[in-house]
């Protein structure tokens, strides 16, 4: 007898992956080494149900790769340090997980000497790209098997797969596809395909359970976030979960997403991503206070390109090395503590306490006193700043 080839599957409980684990046992004969990519969407009990799932399909082993550290640090921050939100709306939640992710599955796959590594993408998504090019970077001689591209399977197809089968599991729940990571979680299901539609409150994870307002107080240091409601926070990934335990309860970080695929079509996904929007809009707010005009404006120019290359699967590109020793310098002197009010389903910035606020100097008060230049000083700069605006006016009204 033959002996049964070995791949990793990344697995992440839901029904792509679900499918996949008994479809590559039962009908391709492998042997399968299931493998969960934790970026910090899961518990510890979250993370051995899952586990336990996966051997209850056929998996032969399975392992949970805990991430989120690195995926803070190589990535959650400089997200923060350039205030990114794709067409200003999506935190790039899911999507900047899966290359982490899938750097993790690979690097597990050598380690163990597996044949090939599978996903659960479909032929319709970006993270098909997104994981097929890590993979193809950094292990190329790995095969990659992708049953749910490859069979272009239904949802409806796979939960009857699966019912065949006998693994009887929350098919209700699966009906929409629930991607959860520290930075958010995304939603896609039946509403998401129209554009006429959007999702029911019953479709997020998270529900509203405050009505009234509190006080959010956020602390940075270069950038980076430190406390939350005065609280220092060694690990930024518990302050995150924090920030994300307050605002969630508000329904805070909902929204849906409508943007270009890498593929080339318009794709729509819900979203909720209350730490994200939180922090976020309290450092975009700190920043305004602290950084200089030329610093923001250049900032958000190189931090579009970061985010647009994180989201099309180019975090290994080495001009994303570049662009993160930018986004490092310019936060050398974002620090302080930005005050926000919390309310169902929005929120708002108060005021920053910065020791490097802008503001707070003696050359003036905007619209009030000027103390650092005299009103002659004033008229003669207008006059000059308009000069070569005089020249071109005249010239082209001149009769």
């Amino acid at each position: 007898m033959n002996t049964p080839k070995k791949v990793v599957l990344a697995y992440s409980g839901g029904l792509d992956t679900s499918f996949a684990v008994k479809y590559l046992t039962h009908d391709l004969g492998y042997e399968v080494h299931t493998a969960l990519a934790n970026t910090g969407g899961f518990t510890k009990a979250e993370c051995q149900a899952i586990g336990e799932r996966a051997l209850q399909l056929g998996a032969a082993t399975h392992v949970t790769l805990d991430i989120e550290q690195e995926y803070y640090n190589k990535c959650i921050r400089y997200m923060v340090f350039g205030d990114i939100l794709r067409n200003g709306t999506y935190p790039i939640s899911v999507s900047s997980e899966r290359t982490f992710q899938a750097i993790a599955i690979i690097e597990y796959a050598k380690k163990i000497g597996a044949d090939a590594v599978a996903h659960g993408s479909t032929g319709a998504g970006n993270d098909q790209v997104r994981f097929d090019l890590t993979f193809a970077i950094l292990a190329p001689e790995i095969e990659v098997i992708t049953p749910t591209r490859d069979m272009t399977l239904t949802r409806e197809y796979e939960i009857d797969y699966l019912k065949k089968h006998g693994y009887e599991g929350d098919f209700k729940r699966m009906e929409y596809s629930i991607n959860k990571g520290l930075w958010g979680t995304s939603i896609g299901g039946k509403e998401t395909l129209k554009s006429e539609l959007t999702l029911p409150e019953s479709a997020y994870p998270s529900q509203v359970t405050e009505h009234g307002e509190e006080t959010l107080k956020i602390g940075f240091d270069k950038g980076e976030i430190v406390s939350v409601n005065g609280k220092i926070y060694p690990d930024k990934v518990e302050a995150i979960r924090e920030v994300e335990a307050l605002g969630s309860r508000y329904g805070i970080g909902r929204d849906m997403h409508i943007g270009d695929t890498i593929i080339g079509i318009k794709g729509r996904v819900g979203f909720e991503a209350a730490a994200a929007m939180l922090i976020i809009g309290a450092h975009k707010m700190l920043e305004k206070h602290t950084l200089t005009k030329w610093q923001l404006y250049w900032k958000d120019q190189v931090a579009n390109w970061y985010g647009m290359f994180l989201h099309e699967a180019q975090y290994l590109e080495p001009v994303m090395r570049d662009i993160e020793a930018m986004l490092d310098s310019s936060q050398q002197l974002v620090t302080g503590e930005v005050e926000l009010t919390l309310r169902p389903y929005c929120f708002q910035c108060v005021g920053v306490s910065s020791p490097y606020d802008l503001m707070k100097t003696d050359f003036g008060e905007y619209g009030e006193v000027n103390k650092a230049w005299t009103a002659d000083d004033v008229k003669g700069f207008t006059k000059i700043m308009g000069n070569q605006m005089k020249i071109a006016y005249m010239k082209r009204n001149k009769k």
